[in-house]
């Protein structure tokens, strides 16, 4: 297993393996053939960087049968998705920011996410595997009343792409079982969203392989999983805190 890392050392990007305290210096390409040095570094000396750089964010939506099931929705034919715009995206631990003419809600929303490893297009659901490099924590923030905004179009892109709504990391983690992870956040330290991945309409490996089909999937790509019951909004000042189970926490505050 790997916990794949990326960061800033003395003025340079590098990536490596975190193990507890400790990060295994690596070079080349994550994705393709890395190659472990000799290097260790400390955690302290490091400035930690978004694990990798995606082409794309995807979103899932209407993905877990409890969530579903509250708000009287059955299950979709096939995965439910839209684009997050990769500008959305901030580095671990900086603030969500309140876009300045928008003073309603922004909710929070607790996921899983999958991390493409090789590039793939057209796969089977039984080769899904075998193109994700691992899976990561995603808190996918939406301002929640732009959705409904306009009676004729719901706006889903851009109620999730606003500058800092993309967040993940802080690492991600190869060789785990993405069907039975629990899932949780917290809201100032208050347990809001507490759920397993088993409870997904549609697993990880049908989630590629149907995605595959629309679309070229890079190396780097994000896939959001859906959130489940128990999202909501925050207020400035709070401290929004999402972990997956054998990945670890992702932490920011919104400004």
């Amino acid at each position: 297993m790997a916990n794949w890392v990326r960061f800033i050392h003395e003025n340079n990007c590098h990536f490596g393996n975190q193990n507890g305290d400790v990060i295994e210096l690596y070079t080349g390409d994550m994705f393709s053939n890395p190659l472990k040095t000799s290097t260790t570094i400390n955690v302290s000396e490091v400035e930690f960087l978004n694990p990798c750089v995606p082409s794309k964010m995807i979103a899932l939506w209407n993905n877990y049968k409890t969530l579903a099931e509250e708000k009287g929705l059955s299950k979709p034919n096939n995965p439910l998705y839209l684009n997050k715009a990769v500008s959305a995206i901030i580095e671990p631990g900086q603030n969500i920011e309140r876009p300045k003419f928008y003073d309603e809600a922004i909710f929070y929303e607790g996921e899983l996410g999958i991390v493409i490893g090789s590039e793939c297009k057209n796969i089977e659901r039984d080769s899904s595997k075998d193109y994700i490099l691992g899976y990561t924590c995603i808190n996918d923030v939406t301002a929640m009343d732009l959705v409904k905004k306009d009676p004729t179009f719901d706006q889903w892109t851009r109620s999730k792409s606003f500058d800092t709504f993309g967040i993940f990391g802080p690492t991600i983690v190869t060789d785990i079982d993405p069907m039975n992870l629990r899932i949780t956040s917290k809201l100032n330290g208050e347990v809001v969203q507490d759920y397993n991945t088993s409870d997904m309409f549609f697993n990880v490996f049908e989630i590629v392989s149907f995605l595959s089909k629309d679309m070229t999937l890079f190396p780097g790509d994000i896939i959001a999983c859906g959130t489940n019951s128990g999202l909501g909004p925050m207020n400035e000042g709070d401290a929004i805190q999402v972990s997956v189970e054998g990945i670890g926490a992702l932490t920011n505050k919104l400004v």
